[in-house]
Formats: structure tokens, C-alpha cells, sequence
């Protein structure tokens, strides 16, 4: 897959237009969200949300920041500076990922030698911390989302840090590496071409509906 480098720091006005309508690694989890019978909500939710933003042209993304999600952003400077120290490398910047084919993106928190590889950094409550550190894995979700920018990016591997200051100093930081070679990437592509394809035809459809005469 191809990608266009949009240079807008995350967050950011310009970062939030280049998402707009496009599946994004930080919702790969909801989109592949599974129940016995019907649609998952989350799924659906995901679908609206980004049928909403191409015929709006504004992002439906919420903007609340939760004191977790607060916590994250303001380590995430001291977990690249641990994940540079560990692998003794420098970590690349990028802003957003659009790829050219498909109607997808990712956000990096940073990559390694030119894409080579990528890494994905969480700030994460103490407790789910504290299960990456007992399992040397990465959670189900977040290992989705890695999912995702691989496939995005092209990128061979990616290491997943799991930082948390507020534990020895020991016992802060746990290193995954995650090989594209390890994960089924036929399967995802299926299942997000799939997804975008539903959305395309969603938003065909509501396009179509004509409000008061």
C-alpha cells in the first residue's frame, strides 16, 4: 500500500481534516468488534461516524480527553525518549498516514529507519500495566491497531512499549516486538476493504435522501 505523509502534528486542525471519513488504527479494534448475532455497536457506531464525516465534511470524533487519556499524552515524550535509550535508535516523527487507495490512515507514534518499522506507545492505566508486564503480550486491541498501521504503512515490525512511570524503575517500560510476518494481514485487508466498502454504500444511499421539498 501506498501513503501520502500529511505533516500536521496529531490533534491538530489540519490533522483532524485528513482523517475525515477515513479508517484509522485508533478504531481498528471497534471496526473488527464481533457479537453472536447482528452488529456489534461499536462497529456501527464507526460506520455512522464516518458516513457522517464524508457527507459533512467535519470530524464526528468526540473530544473529551479523560484523565487516562490525559496521563497518556503527557508521558508519551518520556516513553520515546526510554524506547531510544533501549533499542539505542533514533525514533522518526511523522503526522498523518493517508494511504492512496483506500480510504484508511494512521497516526504513528513514531517509526525506524524510513518505515522499516514503526512503534506504538501507551501510557496505560497502572493495572493494565501491570498484565502486560505478567504476560509479555500485547492486549488484544492495541495489538489491532498495530494491525492496522502495518498494513497501512508497509512497515516490517512493530514494537509496542507499554510505559508507566509511576512503577519502579524497573519494571516502567515492557518491550513487544511484533512482526507483519507474525500477524494474518490478507484477513485484515479483507475485513477493512469490506468495512470501507459498507461505508461507501451507506453513504451513497443517504446522499440519495432528499430532506423537505
Amino acid at each position: 500500500m501506498t501513503f501520502t505523509l500529511i505533516d500536521a502534528p496529531q490533534r491538530s486542525p489540519e490533522w483532524y481534516v485528513a482523517r475525515l471519513g477515513r479508517l484509522t488504527g485508533s478504531v481498528a479494534a471497534d471496526m473488527l468488534r464481533t457479537i453472536k448475532t447482528g452488529e456489534a455497536a461499536s462497529r456501527r457506531d464507526l460506520r455512522v461516524r464516518l458516513v457522517l464525516e464524508r457527507l459533512t465534511g467535519r470530524s464526528h470524533e468526540g473530544g473529551y480527553v479523560s484523565a487516562d487519556m490525559q496521563h497518556g499524552i503527557d508521558h508519551e515524550a518520556a516513553a520515546v525518549a526510554c524506547y531510544e535509550s533501549i533499542r539505542g535508535c533514533l525514533v522518526g516523527g511523522s503526522g498523518f498516514l493517508q494511504a492512496v487507495d483506500v480510504m484508511a490512515g494512521c497516526s504513528l507514534d513514531g517509526h525506524v529507519n524510513d518505515f522499516e518499522g514503526l512503534i506504538e506507545i501507551k501510557c496505560p492505566k497502572s493495572a493494565t500495566h501491570l498484565e502486560t508486564l505478567r504476560t509479555r503480550k500485547v492486549p488484544t486491541d492495541y495489538l489491532r491497531q498495530i494491525t492496522h498501521n502495518l498494513w497501512v504503512s508497509g512497515a516490517q515490525w512493530a514494537d509496542f512499549l507499554s510505559f508507566d512511570p509511576r512503577f519502579p524503575e524497573d519494571k516502567q517500560a515492557v518491550l513487544v516486538r511484533v512482526l507483519r510476518s507474525e500477524l494474518d494481514m490478507d484477513a485484515y485487508d479483507a475485513a477493512a476493504r469490506a468495512f470501507l466498502k459498507e461505508v461507501d454504500a451507506e453513504t451513497a444511499a443517504v446522499s440519495n435522501l432528499k430532506g423537505v421539498a
